[in-house]
């Protein structure tokens, strides 16, 4: 029997998403909580991979289990044992073909820049306070729907076996406080958003033109983007799973 868990946190002090060998984890607390409710290791699959800061609205795990064991009940005992920084939002039972990561049809992302001292701000947004031509952002922000390849907003060291990307949303805004900039796409590349992010900026700040950035894209070449974008602006919001 497969089960979906879906979760929400801040990710401020973990190690991103995944497992990983002595550092904590959004997978290591959920794993835990779930270990001790149960009195049984429950092994889970991630659906969206974050990094180290990142935070997200919404994610999914799965786990499967040889009889009936979850319950939406227990949702409010394993969120007493979770921090307070990872919220358990629900379990729902799925068909057991149903893939958390290779059945989601998309993903979004929102990234945040502020302007003006804000401690309110600080660990959920990227304090920017440099003049950016939004026009010229939007301008950036479209160009990219028009690319598939995003060899050059991918860090290296992935195991990923394409960099082929669909794009249906891509667009910035402005509001009192932020900018946010918003991308929807089939699949992500490792480090992908902040990539785009910090070299769009660069290109909202006159540092280089629309011609270069395009070109940045077609040079499939990690060294020409920006990846120096922080963790702590970029939430993921969406899954896109219906369940």
């Amino acid at each position: 029997m497969r089960y979906f868990f879906e979760v929400a946190y801040k990710g401020t002090n973990y190690a991103g998403f995944q497992v990983q060998d002595n550092a904590p984890t959004i997978q290591w607390a959920l794993e835990k909580a779930l270990r001790t409710f149960y009195k049984q290791p429950i092994d889970l699959t991630g659906s969206s991979r974050t990094d180290a800061g990142v935070h997200a609205l919404q994610n999914y795990f799965q786990a499967d289990v040889a009889e009936p064991l979850f319950q939406e009940a227990h949702v409010y005992n394993l969120n007493a044992m979770l921090p307070p920084d990872i919220v358990l939002k629900r379990i729902v039972q799925v068909p057991d073909d149903l893939h958390c990561r290779f059945h989601a049809t998309h993903r979004v992302y929102h990234y945040f820049i502020y302007q003006q001292k804000n401690p309110f701000l600080n660990d959920r947004a990227w304090f920017y306070p440099y003049p950016v031509d939004l026009e010229v952002l939007n301008n950036a922000a479209a160009l990219l729907m028009t690319y598939e390849d995003f060899t050059s907003f991918s860090k290296r060291n992935t195991q990923t076996k394409t960099m082929i990307c669909r794009l249906s949303e891509s667009r910035w805004e402005q509001t009192a406080e932020v900018y946010r900039y918003t991308v929807k796409g089939n699949r992500f590349l490792r480090g992908m958003v902040r990539g785009l992010v910090g070299t769009m900026l660069q290109a909202g700040r006159g540092k280089i033109s629309l011609a270069e950035f395009e070109s940045i894209i077609q040079a499939k070449d990690c060294t020409k983007a920006d990846f120096t974008t922080p963790a702590h602006g970029l939430f993921l919001v969406e899954v896109g799973l219906t369940v």
